[in-house]
């Protein structure tokens, strides 16, 4: 009994810190996800998987910024995501300009910020997880050239003010620049706004007898859908779209045989490892936030990390889907 009774007193003391081993998160550890347009199906995946993160870690998780394109709005939510006393922040920067002192006001204050999707290059961000936008590029003028089979005029929807649009759109050029025979015509704007891409296709189908575009490139998840819409609704054969990002619109015209190909990112992979990455950043802090450790060749963290990118078009789409829903619940 005294044995039993000195057992009863020692095995406590022993299992309770082996069964607590790496349970070192704090119940206010409070992580954010910040973006435009959280509505869309883009970010509502990338919203899956900052979810998936902050359940197997235990943590608080809030996704946060506008239901539209409005780099103000999401400036302001930086802000309060601040004064709540962010644990960490994960951020895709709508307008790097805009966003760099907010940024770099959260950095003073102590709290991690890891751009994602949308680099700010220019702040003091600690690093960027995302698509290499530029090897994207190149990936859709690849598949460009080749659907054109070396020969057109091309019509390309973007939003310039986001660096990331800009990168892929210089791979887009690089490509084509071996392909003398395939011209940029038109650059649009669609500043966020779908309606944007579905009146200005409309109109350069419009006017196709004067300005005939064989193909539309789209650098954002928002504008191929549009234009492969109101190419269906006018009967217009023989045209290409290569789009941007796994909208399970999309992925139906692609089925359809209307959009080409779209370039698919890994939205739920940026946040999911980011969360993870904010999480180790916390409860290993590095000596000092403000330091340019991409400068450091012993530096304690990456300077970039690739998440990748892939074509998908109809021979793998239905695949593409198939997986989508088994990780996310739906086809995005």
């Amino acid at each position: 009994m005294k044995h039993r009774s000195l057992l009863a007193v020692i095995l406590p003391g022993i299992l309770l810190p082996l069964l607590s081993c790496g349970s070192t998160h704090d119940p206010d550890e409070k992580y954010f996800l910040i973006s435009t347009n959280i509505q869309v199906p883009y970010w509502q995946t990338a919203g899956a998987g900052f979810s998936q993160a902050s359940r197997q870690l235990r943590v608080q998780s809030v996704f946060s910024g506008p239901d539209s394109y409005d780099p103000k709005a999401q400036q302001q939510a930086l802000r309060e995501a601040v004064q709540k006393k962010a644990t960490g922040i994960l951020i895709s920067a709508a307008d790097p300009e805009l966003m760099k002192g907010d940024i770099d006001q959260a950095i003073a204050a102590g709290i991690p910020v890891i751009t994602i999707d949308s680099d700010a290059p220019g702040s003091k961000r600690l690093f960027f997880i995302g698509t290499n936008n530029y090897q994207a590029g190149m990936t859709g003028g690849q598949r460009l050239a080749k659907e054109l089979n070396g020969k057109g005029n091309v019509a390309v929807f973007t939003m310039p003010s986001q660096a990331n649009l800009n990168e892929r759109l210089r791979g887009y050029r690089d490509v084509l620049a071996s392909t003398p025979g395939i011209k940029i015509g038109r650059i649009v704007d669609i500043k966020g706004d779908p309606r944007v891409a579905f009146d200005t296709a409309t109109q350069l189908l419009g006017n196709d007898k004067k300005e005939k575009i064989d193909a539309f490139v789209c650098l954002e998840a928002l504008s191929g859908k549009e234009v492969a819409t109101v190419l269906s609704n006018n009967g217009a054969k023989g045209k290409v779209i290569i789009a941007m990002d796994t909208d399970p619109d999309t992925l139906e015209w692609i089925q359809k045989g209307v959009i080409s190909a779209t370039i698919s990112q890994k939205p739920y992979t940026m946040t999911y490892f980011g969360l993870r990455m904010l999480d180790n950043l916390y409860h290993q802090k590095l000596q000092n936030l403000t330091t340019d450790w991409s400068k450091d060749s012993f530096a304690p963290i990456p300077a970039f990390v690739d998440t990748g990118s892939s074509v998908v078009d109809k021979s793998n789409v239905d695949a593409f889907q198939a997986t989508a829903k088994s990780v996310t619940g739906s086809p995005k």
